[in-house]
């Protein structure tokens, strides 16, 4: 039978929001799933944006190829937490384990909370 656990993300540091300081790829990491092949990594993550106006955030969901891994999205500014990940799923291989980044427009201003949900 399957087991879940609630973690924090990797990127992080004891469950804070991590400031995307990156504005082009290899962006920020954010999370790294275990190198495991069988459990899957569940992961939520939501942004905020502290600066006056929208700036474009892109997710960068299993690795730093473009367009294949990219998720883009526009942050508005200063309206709360923005779902920018729902519940995509993550492995390692075996060997590696499988990340991801974020970068956006505007350096500094953009700060990503969430979790993952390891299913082993």
């Amino acid at each position: 039978m399957a087991s879940y656990s609630k973690q924090q993300l990797s990127g992080g540091t004891q469950g804070t929001a991590i400031l995307v300081a990156a504005t082009a790829s290899t962006g920020t990491l954010i999370h790294t799933t275990g190198t495991s092949s069988t459990a899957i990594d569940e992961v939520w993550l939501y942004a905020y944006n502290s600066s006056s106006s929208a700036v474009l955030l892109t997710i960068q969901n299993g690795g730093t190829t473009s367009p294949n891994n990219d998720i883009k999205i526009t942050i508005p500014s200063q309206s709360g937490l923005t779902l920018i990940v729902p519940g995509l799923i993550l492995t390692g291989n075996g060997s590696v384990g499988a990340s991801v980044y974020a970068y956006a427009g505007t350096s500094n201003v953009v700060t990503i909370s969430g979790y993952v949900n390891r299913i082993a």
